[in-house]
């Protein structure tokens, strides 16, 4: 499939059914895919824009553009106002299930309804050189979110959203990420995982050589209480920092129900993470943040040159919180991290 150069085409909801006979399925996108207004949608209950279902071996590439014609179901979400009409949820502009042997590449995808780019039960996936962009006001707009998904590599990528500019949520593993421009918008985000008791497990994480800049967050894990499961075998490595509020933050009291969230004792095992060569500025005095289960320590927490100063100043050190977490902190460390309890359990 080929779009030309020079055009524009609006495309309405539609989905892209495997198995395919064909080894490779080549989709090269040069001119521009537009979705239709909100008003306009023929099927208001789709729940994805362009969606690809056991294709495996397709190739998504291009230097064209997709624009999800967002604004309209931004200004109707129950996330801004609850009146009669509003929408409990968005469309996700692009959309991939089962899709093995996967290539997305070098395309613009903007002004997601929901989700830019969701990967969900694929192996072996690789997405390389993307610009997504939504609004730092646009609700929920992930750039690109992974779940039950493994082998997966994203590289030389910029992202700007509303929401996290990558999410690993339940059931991913062997995950590298690299070269990552971010902001603005909520981090890199493993998480949210545990919410309504369920059992979760994310592992095999690397994140490296990227940037926050004017990001809520930084390298970020949040878990809801009561959960079950794992997070282990994570690292964030050589990352740069410009204006972000939570430079590295662990919060295992992930809550977003209005009347607030019951304690709970169970919680998602988190260990054996590491954060190695953090610099930049955070917007405020606490760049690290570890709010671990005050039941399911956090272990194994390991943190080695940490240079964060504040935007206010560039000499005076940062500080840590810290509830129930254990590891240790080496090399330079411009930030005080004695609230680290320095064994494991």
């Amino acid at each position: 499939m080929y779009v030309p150069a020079g055009k524009t085409f609006l495309v309405h909801p539609i989905t892209f059914n495997g198995p395919c006979n064909a080894p490779k399925i080549i989709i090269q996108v040069e001119g521009s895919i537009v979705a239709p207004d909100v008003g306009k949608w023929n099927n208001h209950g789709a729940g994805k824009w362009l969606s690809f279902e056991k294709i495996d071996g397709l190739v998504f590439t291009g230097s064209g553009s997709m624009d999800g014609s967002g604004s309209g179901w931004w200004a109707r979400t129950c996330k801004f106002s609850h009146t009669q009409g509003c929408a409990s949820s968005s469309p996700t502009e692009i959309h991939f299930s089962r899709c093995n042997d996967l290539t997305v590449s070098n395309l613009s995808i903007m002004n997601s309804p929901q989700m830019s780019l969701v990967v969900l039960r694929c192996e072996n996936v690789y997405i390389n050189q993307l610009k997504i962009t939504s609004p730092e006001y646009s609700p929920n707009t992930d750039g690109i979110h992974l779940s039950e998904s493994q082998n997966v590599r994203i590289q030389n990528s910029i992202i700007g959203t509303g929401d996290d500019c990558i999410s690993i949520s339940d059931g991913t593993s062997n995950v590298v990420i690299d070269g990552i421009t971010c902001g603005p918008g909520h981090g890199i985000s493993i998480g949210s995982l545990g919410e309504d008791q369920s059992t979760a497990t994310v592992e095999k994480i690397s994140v490296s050589n990227s940037y926050f800049f004017n990001t809520t967050n930084g390298a970020r894990i949040k878990t809801w209480q009561g959960g079950k499961g794992y997070v282990r075998s994570i690292s964030y490595e050589n990352i740069a920092l410009s204006n972000v509020t939570n430079p590295i933050i662990i919060d295992q009291y992930y809550c977003l129900k209005e009347s607030g969230c019951p304690a709970q004792e169970n919680a998602v095992h988190i260990s054996d993470v590491k954060y190695n060569n953090f610099w930049g500025t955070s917007s405020k005095n606490y760049a690290v943040i570890l709010n671990c289960s005050k039941t399911v320590a956090c272990t194994d927490i390991h943190l080695t040159n940490i240079n964060i100063t504040t935007v206010a100043s560039s000499v005076e050190n940062t500080e840590a919180a810290c509830i129930n977490a254990y590891g240790e902190a080496d090399g330079y460390l411009n930030t005080d991290m004695s609230c680290l309890h320095y064994s494991e359990i």
